[in-house]
């Protein structure tokens, strides 16, 4: 690294977890705070967000007579890239107050002063923009289930001002792609579509609880809330509970939609790495808490094999 990109990296601070990708390293300087307001230097929540997208895709396929086109799949990952941006930049403009008093945050754009509050918000007018063109290429069903979920990212960086589970909020948003992506394939809905939803709420509970140990401190400090606080050494047993019903509702979900052998090997597999996660958890480690949370990317991907070779085998 030359001299002057050392002194323009230490100008411009980034995210303690997001140093040395691929937007510090190659992006234009300009474009770099944008960049890391829709989390492009994070692509962990692209993933959780894409995974019950691709997970519905695949299960749905005994019950819609075929498989989904690629086309709708590069789709479906486009739109986790561009909504996931979308819900970061809002969520950032919301708690841009908060974001100042916590370490872990002070350096994200907008209470960094990298980008101004009119900017981050035609950003986020964009990524909405965006997002609405590929979710209007689905068919009309799917388009109804993909605008009913707005109200649920315009109230999710709310709820922990108001509740110790905004973990629950964040099951119910950041899934509602098991919903969109079953509609999407099939037309319609059916009852293995919403069992696939409400095991990824509780998946999702359990990683973001995870998650949130990181900032357990700060979160007492300034009066914000999260089950990590709820929980605290109790975290490790509620995440049996959390992870055990996730599996059997996804359980649940192959069966009733008709899945195959293919799929209860891979089924076995991903709860063998939800028990590792829990094994490994240590709830005052954040280093720990981080890399057990990326984890979930891992996960996703055993289960959309597992739901790939179900519908393979039905």
């Amino acid at each position: 690294m030359t001299d002057d990109e050392q002194k323009d990296q230490a100008a411009d601070p980034t995210v303690a977890d997001t140093t040395g990708n691929w937007v510090d390293r190659w992006a234009p300087a300009q474009l770099r705070p944008y960049l890391r307001l829709a989390r492009m230097d994070r692509p962990i929540g692209t993933w959780l967000l894409l995974w019950p997208c691709w997970w519905s895709l695949a299960m749905a396929v005994p019950i819609a007579g075929g498989w989904p086109s690629l086309w709708m799949f590069a789709a479906f990952g486009v739109g986790a890239v561009v909504m996931r941006g979308a819900g970061c930049t809002f969520n950032d403009i919301v708690d841009r107050d908060l974001d100042a008093k916590v370490a872990r945050t002070a350096n994200r754009p907008l209470p960094a002063g990298k980008v101004t509050l009119v900017g981050a918000g035609l950003f986020l007018f964009a990524q909405c923009i965006l997002g609405l063109a590929i979710l209007f290429s689905f068919n009309s069903f799917a388009v109804t289930i993909g605008l009913l979920s707005v109200g649920l990212v315009v109230i999710y960086p709310f709820m922990k001002r108001v509740t110790y589970w905004p973990q629950l909020f964040l099951g119910l948003t950041f899934n509602w792609g098991a919903l969109l992506g079953w509609a999407a394939h099939s037309g319609s809905l059916s009852v293995a579509a919403w069992l696939l939803y409400c095991g990824g709420i509780f998946w999702t509970i359990g990683y973001d609880t995870i998650y949130a140990h990181q900032d357990k401190e700060d979160d007492a400090l300034i009066g914000v809330k999260s089950s990590a606080l709820r929980l605290g050494a109790r975290t490790g047993t509620a995440m049996w509970g959390f992870y055990g019903l996730a599996l059997l509702l996804f359980a649940a979900a192959a069966h009733q939609a008709g899945l195959g052998w293919g799929f209860w090997p891979l089924w076995l597999a991903s709860g063998v790495h939800l028990g590792w996660q829990i094994r490994q958890l240590d709830i005052d480690a954040p280093e720990i808490c981080l890399r057990l949370f990326r984890s979930n990317r891992e996960f996703g991907l055993i289960l959309f094999a597992a739901m790939v070779a179900g519908a393979a085998s039905a």
